[in-house]
């Protein structure tokens, strides 16, 4: 497993990290418990040292089955959580002020939750779930922020920004009132690349790529007949008849895979990690197979320049959480 600098933290992490959302059950369906924890247990043994999660993610059954997984490994690694918005509504609606989605006993209570959760003496890395540029003006969160890093509660500090708008966030990153960020990157969405990504670079922010399978679409092994349990993310995401159209351009990727590079998800993992400004990516692992499929991925061996100018081609701009 190869390691990368997490931004101006200086913390080295695994260039693959492990997105927990999926562990947490809810949108997407009951998952195996058992399953899960040996899943994060066999990540640990592939030298993964960065997990991505959330209270909101099973109103904190994600963190408790990281707490689990630890005790059965005998050790822990860097953990990044989030503080959900209290206003509720993702993303936050127009007009919402950060005192209504993250007032400061919001985030303090949120993150001594996540502690207990996770049974953690310190959280690795704090985030807000959601963000607006313009809640930089209002100093209550940043407050609460600063008053648990002086407890010692939180180390560092970081945002998720809101679904496909890398461009809410870039005030932010200027301000020097973070460490890190967390985007949606994959081939499909590449927009991260044209405005955050240089001003990270340039300012040493942590980048966290969420989503590099596009909710599964460029794992490459979904169909135009596939089904999806009810009320899955996945049943909402590919409604309609954005399945079929999403299976179309991912056959379209199929004539790049060549070499090392054999799947789709290969591919997918491998473009996020092309880009220099990219920390760590957290592909959703919930089976043991999974977490052996990604970690893979990590090689050391970038795209080469002629793979990676095709992908810009594939780049498609939409909304699919809408």
């Amino acid at each position: 497993m190869e390691h990368r600098r997490l931004g101006r933290t200086g913390v080295q992490v695994s260039e693959i990290g492990f997105g927990a959302w999926g562990i947490g059950k809810g949108w997407w369906g009951e998952t195996d418990d058992t399953l899960s924890v040996r899943a994060l247990a066999r990540a640990l043994e592939l030298g993964l040292t960065f997990i991505d999660t959330a209270h909101a993610y099973g109103n904190g059954h994600s963190e408790r089955l990281i707490a689990r997984a630890f005790k059965e490994v005998r050790r822990r690694v860097f953990v990044a959580t989030k503080v959900p918005p209290k206003s509720g509504g993702w993303p936050p609606k127009p007009g919402t002020t950060a005192r209504q989605a993250f007032p400061a006993d919001w985030i303090i209570t949120h993150t001594e939750e996540s502690l207990r959760n996770l049974e953690a003496e310190h959280l690795d890395l704090q985030q807000l779930h959601v963000w607006r540029d313009e809640w930089l003006s209002e100093p209550e969160w940043q407050e609460a922020i600063y008053r648990l890093k002086q407890q010692g509660k939180i180390r560092f500090f970081g945002v998720s920004i809101i679904d496909h708008q890398p461009g809410s966030a870039l005030e932010l990153v200027r301000s020097g009132l973070i460490d890190t960020v967390q985007v949606i990157y994959n081939i499909f969405d590449q927009s991260p690349e044209e405005d955050l990504f240089p001003l990270c670079r340039k300012y040493d922010i942590g980048v966290i790529a969420r989503v590099p399978f596009d909710e599964g679409g460029l794992t490459g092994r979904l169909t135009p007949d596939t089904t999806f349990l009810k009320d899955s993310v996945q049943s909402f995401y590919f409604r309609g008849d954005r399945l079929r159209e999403t299976c179309e351009r991912v056959d379209r990727l199929r004539p790049l895979l060549e070499g090392e590079i054999k799947t789709v998800a290969q591919l997918a993992l491998k473009f996020c990690l092309s880009h220099p400004a990219v920390s760590t990516v957290i592909p959703g692992m919930r089976r043991p197979e999974h977490v052996e499929a990604n970690c893979s991925a990590s090689d050391s061996k970038p795209l080469d320049p002629e793979t990676l100018t095709a992908l810009k081609a594939h780049a498609w701009p939409r909304n699919f959480y809408q």
